[in-house]
Parts: structure tokens; C-alpha cells; sequence
């Protein structure tokens, strides 16, 4: 088993530590490993904790074991779930001297199926005097780049590869919003700005468990999802979503050979 290893973590997000050395803690180191993360480490519910095991054990999403977790989800390359992917780097980070934090959001699918604002996870960095929303797990479409928190509350807007987002306060909380190139604004997911701990997981995750005890492997949600060089491609179920240059398609694949092909495609990377 290869255990957490900074240097294989930093060679898999295609920076080589031996020849180039560690990467400096700055925004442009963040930026790019944040891209390079979602382009190489899919998204996969078939690798999340958040799916029923084969075993039936009950999900952990707080004392799970990283060294097993970063070996199947990084080292090998299958990809995992939100909480799989967040923790292992806030401790890539970490380890390469980022001020970085968790904070807790809720998905519309998550806040209907357990009425929890401790759902999501995802990260702030400090960095370069400024505050940044870091987010490698969430199965989008979403933001591939850290997007910028201090002072954009107020609905400016942050263009990438074509899509446009805003942050708006909602409360105590603030809503992500995203608009491809010829669509609408729709909501990504709602956040509060709160540091949290790990272990504020512990009621979504017997909530998860309560739910997940009547859900069989075959029935389980199928969500896989990986970047590309101008977009995103997110598959749900039958539904194929793609995001390029921020020209958003949609369609059902009903061809189960086709579907297979697709998901391995965004698995393996071999996608266009």
C-alpha cells in the first residue's frame, strides 16, 4: 500500500518534486494544482465513502484511514468522493505550507435528502493576503480555479473558460452561482464562511448511514465526473453533461454500451 506521500501527490498533479523541487505556497502554485487536480483525479460515487459497500459496513467520513484513502484515490488514480478528495488536500496543502482551512456547504440534492448545512466539504486558503474558495470535490459543473472570496460577496462576477460565477450572501451563509456562456444562473450550492472540524461530519454521516442502509450497490448513485483542458464533463446517471469553453450540452445516453464507455472514459482520462 502506498501510504500519504507529498512528492507522489505532487507527481500524480504532474509536478515532478526530485527534478523541480516543492512548488512555492503562492496563488499561482494554487491555482494550477487546483486545475490539475480535477483534470487527474476523477470524480468517482464507484470510489466514494458515500456509497454502500460490498461488506455493508457503515460509512466514516470523518475517521476514515487517508493512507488507504490517498492509495486508491490518488496513488492508483480511481478517484473518490467530496470528503475522499477534500481531506487529502487540505493535507497536501498543508504539508507545502498553506494557511487552509475547511468550511462546510450544502448541494440542493443534500440539503433535500438530510436537511443538514453540514453537507458539503470544501476549503478557504489564505493566500497573498487574500482569501480564496478551494474545491477539488464536488462533481460539478463547478469552478476549476480557486475563486476569489475577499470582496466578491456582493455578486461580481469571476470568468473561467467560459463560464461565469458570483458569490451572493444569503444570510449567514453565501450561494454560489454559475452561468455557462448561453444559459442562466443557477445555484452550485450554498456555503457559510465558518472554520469547522472533521468531526461536525458526524451527524451527516449517520444520516448518510440511515439512508444508505436500504440502498443496495446496484441501486446506489452513479455521479462520475473529471475536468478537461476547457471545461468539464459530468455524468449522472444516464445523463451526460459537458461544459466546454462554457457552451454547456446535455443528453441521455440510452445505449448501455455506450454508457460504459463514457464512464471509463472519464475514469481512465482518455476523454477528448
Amino acid at each position: 500500500m502506498t501510504v500519504f506521500d507529498t512528492d507522489i501527490y505532487l507527481r500524480r498533479l504532474g509536478h515532478d518534486s526530485e527534478r523541480a523541487g516543492r512548488p512555492a505556497p503562492d496563488l499561482a502554485t494554487l491555482v494550477r494544482l487546483h486545475k490539475r487536480h480535477m483534470e487527474t483525479v476523477p470524480f468517482s460515487s464507484t470510489g466514494s465513502l458515500a456509497v454502500p459497500t460490498a461488506s455493508g459496513d457503515v460509512v466514516d467520513l470523518v475517521d476514515f484511514d487517508q493512507d488507504a484513502t490517498f492509495d486508491a484515490v490518488v496513488a492508483a488514480g480511481h478517484g473518490g468522493g467530496c470528503v475522499q478528495m477534500t481531506r487529502l488536500f487540505l493535507r497536501l496543502l498543508r504539508d507545502l505550507g498553506y494557511d487552509v482551512d475547511l468550511i462546510a456547504g450544502t448541494t440542493a440534492e443534500g440539503e433535500a435528502d438530510y436537511g443538514v448545512d453540514v453537507e458539503h466539504m470544501l476549503m478557504v486558503a489564505h493566500v497573498d493576503g487574500a482569501r480564496r474558495l478551494v474545491d477539488v470535490g464536488y462533481a460539478g459543473p463547478s469552478f476549476l480555479a480557486p475563486l476569489r472570496l475577499d470582496g466578491a460577496t456582493d455578486g461580481r462576477e469571476q470568468v473561467q473558460y467560459g463560464c461565469r460565477y458570483r458569490l451572493v450572501e444569503d444570510g449567514d451563509g453565501v450561494l454560489l452561482q454559475r452561468r455557462p456562456r448561453l444559459g442562466h444562473w443557477s445555484v452550485v450550492f450554498r456555503f457559510t464562511p465558518k472554520v469547522r472540524e472533521p468531526a461536525e461530519w458526524c451527524a451527516f454521516q449517520d444520516l448518510a448511514n440511515v439512508k444508505l442502509a436500504a440502498v443496495t450497490q446496484e441501486s446506489a448513485p452513479q455521479l462520475y465526473s473529471r475536468a478537461v483542458a476547457d471545461g468539464q464533463v459530468v455524468l449522472k446517471g444516464r445523463r451526460l453533461l459537458t461544459v466546454r469553453a462554457g457552451i454547456e450540452k446535455s443528453r441521455t445516453i440510452t445505449d448501455d454500451e455506450e454508457l460504459r464507455a463514457v464512464r471509463d472514459g472519464i475514469l481512465g482520462g482518455t476523454l477528448d
